[in-house]
């Protein structure tokens, strides 16, 4: 049973439920007592109808503003958070009719120390809701566990820590990106050979991102049998490109049949850089997300693969559920994840160029 919703009444409802038309406001508006049996018959006279309230009516007749703080790394403007900001931004001028206001905080994603002055800034300026980057996980889990301790809800982007209580995620099963990383990049490889693997030196423990993706891709390599691949790990400086061309070169002059090679973020075209200044840009090599640099990369033939997540879609989306959850009182999704991107040289073109 279906009825335009600008003629439906709450005393229609209370009617086709059978329950008072107070029974039905509390339902609505989630306040006050109401049995689990006229509740049922509420929500089920709501579902039939698709009964949507006015959301923006609720919002401003409330009164209430609404802070929410979103955590991600520092950055320049051509990095992979650009885009998550974009997304944010986009977010909150779409959202500021319903008296939200999105206070953005930084922090140096490669050194730990600079993530938790933030977190203990934020708990203590009482935010409504927290958006944030967990990428170092144990001072993630302990900045959760304050948020929690203080009822200020919180969600996750980019990647997720499942052990916490957070209201929402949307991002890539990290897991299973880093899996088919494995696949992209190792089948038909040689049993003879080497592959390395990119990381970049961080001030406290790995990303969080880097470790679910690598568990990902190890769990591939055990299950396929091929443990005989030697993987090479190399460790790049990200502020001395020269280092690390020097490092790079050593490497190769040092190991025979390196015939692969992986980083786990977003920072893929200096690989490529130095592979194709070293002339090794034979080696098959696979990244993350649509930088300009590693789609040039990817154009030109050096980087085989690129794994994109929809940076900007995660952080709008984030807010647009918080608002639902938080301002409208209606039940989100907790896990959302986002499609695994496959793009080559051969399909990049349509994917950059598509709107929707």
């Amino acid at each position: 049973m279906k009825e335009s919703n600008s003629k439906i009444r709450i005393k229609d409802i209370a009617e086709l439920a059978g329950v008072s038309e107070g029974t039905v406001d509390r339902v609505l508006h989630n306040r006050g007592e109401v049995s689990a049996k006229s509740r049922e018959m509420v929500e089920k006279v709501l579902t039939e109808i698709n009964y949507s309230p006015n959301l923006i009516a609720r919002s401003l007749a409330s009164k209430k503003s609404y802070r929410f703080i979103c955590l991600i790394p520092e950055h320049a403007k051509t990095d992979y958070w650009a885009n998550v900001e974009r997304g944010f931004d986009q977010a909150a001028a779409e959202f500021l009719q319903y008296n939200i206001v999105l206070d953005k905080w930084y922090f140096n994603q490669f050194d730990a120390t600079t993530f938790i002055a933030a977190c203990e800034e934020i708990s203590d300026s009482l935010p409504d809701a927290v958006l944030m980057a967990p990428i170092f996980r144990d001072e993630t889990l302990q900045f959760a566990k304050i948020l929690k301790e203080k009822s200020i809800p919180f969600s996750f982007i980019d990647s997720m820590i499942e052990e916490t209580d957070f209201l929402t995620y949307y991002g890539q099963n990290s897991f299973q990106s880093g899996y088919v990383a494995a696949r992209l990049l190792l089948e038909d490889l040689p049993a003879d050979s080497k592959v390395i693997f990119l990381r970049t030196q961080r001030k406290g423990a790995v990303s969080n991102q880097t470790l679910a993706r690598k568990s990902g891709f190890l769990k591939y390599i055990e299950e396929h049998g091929l443990q005989s691949l030697e993987l090479i790990n190399v460790e790049m400086n990200d502020k001395d490109e020269t280092a690390n061309r020097n490092t790079l070169a050593e490497v190769f002059e040092s190991q025979e049949n390196i015939r692969a090679a992986i980083t786990f973020n977003s920072k893929v075209f200096r690989l490529a850089l130095h592979l194709q200044e070293l002339n090794h840009s034979d080696v098959r090599l696979i990244g993350y997300d649509l930088l300009n640099e590693n789609v040039k990369y990817l154009q030109q033939g050096v980087i085989s693969f690129l794994i994109a997540q929809r940076p900007d879609k995660q952080a709008y989306l984030s807010v647009r559920d918080l608002c639902t959850e938080l301002i409208f009182k209606q039940k989100v999704n907790k896990v959302n994840y986002m499609p695994i991107d496959i793009l080559m040289k051969e399909n990049i073109e349509d994917y950059l160029h598509f709107k929707e």
